[in-house]
């Protein structure tokens, strides 16, 4: 793949050309030569956009695709297709498939599924055999095979010693772990967070203790043993404390926040909406104020969609029977450049990459392309017509959103919107 991209300021802070506005050859998938005035050659595609901005690729950390066993709430190929189109270049992807993703088979499935395309899949293994917190899986067999973490998503780990095991038996081969924040005896059968609008509409809460106390449990278990975890998705005023007390203890802490964990209140429940059951659910405008601070001051590493696809059946139902989630990937970045500076917004949705693939790059001459193609300028209000999802369960539906994606460039492949 050739191309030329014409005055492109790029955002990329190990970048040396970091903040200029310069002209990118790009010559059979690698960056030839950055500059000024080039001239379009033959045989190269030219791209040229109105406030063009360029960063390294973006890549979301939690990522929901159906396949194998729900294709009818995603597929792997068009979930590639909308993580392109919203601007991701790789995408960490959850095993809660059937069957759950716990052995290299099915790791090595998954990967050699998603070949051939310009947005890439890097398979989160489950933690436990078929995510049921009992017995470790094949955590090697899978890493060999191509997984890049191991979790179980939305699903904690109950027996503290599984996780204590796991942490000690990954730092053999460098494995992440990762934790869903979420002490299920407290949660109990709650539906959205515990506080006054589940009290003033009649729906049983999630105290937010129920994941800051399953937290305080992993970072101690953590400080004991060594090696490297990650908690994904946080909710609460009372996370952000804990890991930034532990990272300043100089402990191998990771953390993400979900996009709507930052955008919205549990105040958008009122309406019994089950696009917004997700989980961990919305909390507090005191709550979101933290989590705002922790992104701004680098306690919390990165933003992700935690895009999870479902199907009509499974959202279109009373609410205390709505499974929980989201689809996100398509707003995710209009949505948080309403919230950050846009060098903040590239750096919280490129971190994940250098966390979950120990791939560390900059946009430098000699160097792959893996880029993402985006504009700052402009607002649009996010509606039926922007969902590339097979499911359609969308938070973001009337959302006003900043700024545009215009398309990605990696794997040899360009994709523009």
């Amino acid at each position: 793949m050739n191309a030329l991209i014409k005055a492109a300021t790029i955002i990329d802070s190990k970048s040396s050309y970091h903040g200029s506005t310069v002209d990118i050859r790009i010559k059979y998938g690698k960056i030839r030569l950055i500059g000024q005035n080039l001239s379009l050659e033959k045989g190269e595609q030219l791209i040229e956009k109105e406030h063009l901005f360029v960063s390294q690729g973006w890549f979301d950390s939690s990522v929901s695709i159906g396949q194998p066993g729900y294709e009818e709430r995603e597929t792997i190929e068009n979930g590639l297709r909308v993580a392109a189109k919203s601007g991701f270049t790789g995408i960490a992807v959850n095993p809660n498939t059937y069957p759950i993703l716990d052995t290299s088979a099915d790791i090595t499935f998954v990967s050699k599924m998603s070949e051939g395309y310009a947005a890439s899949i890097f398979p989160i293994g489950a933690l436990t055999r078929k995510s049921e917190s009992v017995d470790l899986a094949e955590l090697y067999d899978m890493q060999q095979s191509g997984a890049v973490a191991f979790g179980d998503y939305q699903r904690a780990i109950t027996n503290p010693n599984l996780l204590k095991i796991a942490l000690q038996y990954t730092q053999g081969f460098n494995g992440l772990v990762l934790s869903f924040p979420q002490e299920n005896k407290i949660a109990g059968p709650g539906k959205m967070n515990e506080g006054i609008v589940s009290t003033r509409i009649g729906l049983k809460g999630i105290p937010a203790i129920a994941e800051s106390l399953q937290i305080a449990r992993d970072l101690h278990i953590l400080a004991y043993t060594g090696g490297r975890l990650h908690i994904p998705t946080i909710s609460t005023a009372a996370s952000v404390a804990l890991i930034k007390e532990a990272k300043n203890k100089g402990l191998d802490i990771s953390c993400s926040v979900a996009i709507h964990n930052l955008f919205y209140t549990d105040s958008a429940l009122e309406e019994f909406n089950t696009n917004f059951k997700v989980l961990p659910p919305l909390r507090t405008q005191e709550d979101v104020d933290a989590l705002i601070a922790g992104i701004k001051d680098g306690t919390i590493d990165m933003v992700t969609s935690d895009h999870n696809p479902l199907d009509i059946e499974r959202k279109h139902v009373e609410f205390d029977n709505a499974a929980f989630g989201t689809i996100a990937q398509e707003a995710t970045f209009g949505a948080l450049l309403t919230l950050v500076s846009e060098k903040k917004a590239i750096q919280l949705l490129t971190n994940g990459r250098e966390r979950f693939t120990q791939e560390n790059s900059s946009i430098e001459e000699g160097t792959e392309a893996n880029l993402t193609l985006f504009t700052t300028k402009g607002s649009t209000v996010f509606s039926e017509e922007n969902i590339l999802s097979k499911s359609k369960n969308a938070c973001f539906l009337g959302a006003k959103l900043k700024g545009s994606v215009y398309g990605i460039i990696a794997n040899q492949k360009l994709v523009l919107n």
